[in-house]
């Protein structure tokens, strides 16, 4: 991990995006305190491909469809409606 001030990382950006792009950790620090981080998105970032987007539907399956019919339901909130009168 790398430590600098913010002048120094106002002054070296481009040189701190490719460390960290590299995969160093960089924090920026006001009079010494750390105040941000400046880590590489390949990090972090979900991959977005359709290889994911499958495994997680087969994690998270689509909810199957209502079990009471339309007029069903027309019908529950054709009552509630006559209640809120």
């Amino acid at each position: 991990m790398k430590k600098v001030n913010i002048l120094d990382a106002r002054n070296n950006l481009s040189k701190l995006v490719a460390a960290a792009s590299a995969g160093e950790d960089i924090v920026i620090a006001n009079r010494g305190k750390p105040v941000a981080r400046l880590v590489s998105v390949a990090d972090d970032a979900p991959t977005n491909t359709a290889g994911s987007a499958a495994a997680w539907l087969v994690s998270n399956p689509v909810p199957r469809q209502a079990s009471r019919s339309t007029a069903a339901l027309e019908q529950q909130i054709a009552s509630e409606r006559e209640g809120w009168e």
